[in-house]
């Protein structure tokens, strides 16, 4: 397809609508979304459960069995919520930790030591509140439920009470609470589980053994797998053993990596095959090219986390947050000590561990270790790591029942609403700071993973705008693409700003589906051995339809060139070694597709409309202040 037909194809659009995203940005805009839908479910349960107790009750302890023959699942309506959907969001919380491990921040290994701590602390420090609170009593049993941060709700209160919180702060606090749900699951596993069952723990154990040999072999093939996981779940429920460990681990299994441009490749060479023969043969071969382009774990995690935000997890506080709400009630839960430890865990528990932990790490290491965020930032996620909606509850259910459940329930609940409110006053404190100090709370001083592999270097660069700014943002892009000549305007207006940018194109002619960019980016190397590479750069996104070799040597004269010269040096490919220098860093980072943006070495995830690079472009700038 030319790159004629692509800008026909897309005329029209702005580049407000082309949006590179990630994973972990998706993550965290659906976890924003899903938040008001999960308040929704719990204000349902809460009516429900009031103005018909009978009816709550009696609907979710409804038994619902699955037989084969002689065999089967007998479980009621709350326990296939609690341990069978609730899998998928344990599932989802894993290929997000993988993600992190693979190919973000924690890809760095030294990078886990702070969140490992801080996680750990964050659950050690709730639970002996708790147990003092408790000491002596029979409830003392149930200190599991005032430990654990709800990662979904945790992060979607956050978004509406933390708005122009830094996102490493949202990246730490998703580390921590992937710690927080892993120490979860084993104190599931080994303390609130029921008698185990040895025959059946040697099948889990044998059936995540094939697992393993599988994903070592290679195969990719989706059945395959959810057969495994199904046979891995019940498994662990006949043995005792809470099966929702299974959503984690396997997402923890599940490889991230970036698509490789070979893959890419690949890909659009079968789709031009099906587009010369459109059968039913080469559409099933189409579909699988671009599906193993993309990693199994982006794959799934597209597939699965709307799901689990917008009806797994509701339909969880749906079954489980419902508690009598009456002035007798409430008067007794609020002298319970049940109520009172969790409440006193997780409102000064959390954010006492957190912060503490994070602190004693970044002096221990002299600091070398630091979190993501400035300790202000770092103080607001300990606060609202204080919502333990989900795991708390689910972790009372198993630990208590009657009336101690039902203080449990308004311990946590009570702890949601107090979070947030702690961590709303923190952010005002924060903000309430002179600029220079509250930078410096909200982006701390921790050196962030540089993404791009050759650094910017102007004695070769292809460079616009002041050498001595303090923001430089590199574009890899090519001259045929639609997308780069729609970013094009937007990064005109920041150079255009106050100076303080400076702009790098590198090449990366994509020739599977351009066919003109790679003569094209020649020609702008050509023209800069005319000192013309600028306006050359200019004319080539300007007039991206028509790139031929004619088209060249007519914007050569445009330019004001030599033509002769130019011709000649086009002919004989003299700039083709400069384009491979940048195809080769553009393979050194990782980038596959265009245009790719790095803002001060750190690669720009999001849109690039004048609203995303701005925001990215002042977030380096403040950095550079502060450090």
């Amino acid at each position: 397809m030319s790159g004629h037909a692509f800008r026909e194809g897309y005329s029209g659009q702005t580049a407000r609508g082309a949006e590179l995203h990630t994973p972990l940005r998706d993550f965290l805009r659906t976890e924003t979304g899903s938040a008001a839908v999960l308040v929704a479910a719990a204000l349902a349960a809460l009516v429900w459960a009031n103005a018909a107790p009978g009816s709550y009750t009696g609907f979710w302890d409804t038994h619902l069995a699955l037989r084969l023959g002689s065999r089967g699942i007998d479980l009621t309506l709350r326990g296939w919520v609690n341990s069978g959907l609730m899998t998928l969001f344990f599932l989802v919380v894993g290929l997000e930790a993988r993600r992190e491990f693979d190919m973000g921040e924690l890809r760095e290994r030294s990078r886990l030591a702070l969140p490992l701590v801080a996680g750990v602390c964050g659950m050690a420090v709730p639970v002996a509140i708790y147990l003092a609170v408790n000491a002596g009593e029979a409830t003392a049993h149930g200190w599991g439920a005032a430990m654990s941060t709800d990662t979904a709700f945790a992060l979607g209160l956050l978004a509406v009470v933390g708005r122009g919180m830094p996102s490493g702060l949202r990246i730490f606090l998703l580390t921590v609470s992937v710690v927080d749900d892993f120490v979860a699951l084993v104190v599931i596993a080994v303390v609130y589980s029921g008698r185990l069952s040895l025959p059946a723990l040697l099948t889990a154990a044998a059936t995540l053994g094939a697992i393993l040999l599988v994903r070592a072999a290679g195969l990719r093939h989706p059945a395959g797998y959810a057969l495994l996981a199904a046979v891995l779940w019940v498994a662990l429920l006949e043995s005792g053993i809470d099966p929702i460990a299974t959503g984690l681990v396997l997402g923890l299994l599940t490889f991230a990596y970036p698509a490789a441009r070979s893959d890419l490749e690949r890909a659009s060479g079968l789709f031009r095959l099906f587009r010369e023969q459109p059968t039913p043969e080469l559409e099933r071969s189409v579909r699988l090219g671009l599906a193993s382009a993309i990693s199994p774990n982006d794959r799934l995690q597209r597939l699965l986390h709307p799901w689990t935000s917008y009806a797994v997890v509701p339909l969880f506080a749906l079954a489980n947050a419902g508690i009598r709400l009456g002035g007798e009630e409430l008067a007794h839960a609020f002298t319970s000590p049940v109520t009172l430890g969790i409440l006193g865990a997780f409102v000064l528990g959390k954010p006492a561990g957190i912060v503490t932990a994070a602190a004693l790490t970044t002096a221990v290491s002299r600091g070398r270790l630091r979190p993501p965020a400035g300790w202000g930032a770092v103080t607001a996620g300990g606060t609202i790591a204080g919502v333990g909606f989900t795991v708390s509850l689910l972790i009372a259910t198993l630990a208590f029942s009657g009336r101690h459940l039902e203080e449990a329930k308004t311990g946590v609940l009570s702890a949601v609403v107090g979070s947030a409110i702690t961590t709303w006053l923190v952010i005002r404190l924060v903000r309430a700071l002179p600029k220079r100090t509250r930078l410096r709370a909200l982006l701390g001083r921790a050196e962030s993973i540089v993404d791009l592999a050759v650094p910017v270097d102007p004695a070769r660069d292809r460079i616009r705008g002041p050498q001595a700014a303090t923001v430089t943002v590199v574009e890899y892009g090519d001259f045929e693409c639609p997308y780069c000549g729609l970013a094009e305007p937007v990064v005109r207006a920041l150079l255009e700003g106050d100076g303080e940018v400076r702009y790098v194109w590198r090449h990366l002619p994509l020739t599977d589906v351009h066919p003109h960019a790679q003569l094209a980016a020649e020609a702008a190397e050509a023209a800069a051995r005319q000192d013309g590479y600028w306006p050359m750069h200019d004319l080539l996104l300007e007039h991206q339809g028509a790139l031929t070799a004619t088209d060249l040597l007519g914007y050569a004269e445009e330019a004001g060139l030599d033509v002769p010269r130019f011709h000649r040096d086009l002919r004989t490919h003299a700039g083709a070694g400069r384009v491979a220098e940048d195809v080769e860093s553009a393979d050194l980072s990782g980038v596959s597709g265009t245009p790719t943006f790095f803002v001060n070495g750190l690669r720009h995830h999001g849109a690039y409309d004048m609203a995303g690079l701005t925001t990215a472009v002042r977030t380096a700038r403040a950095r550079a202040v502060v450090r």
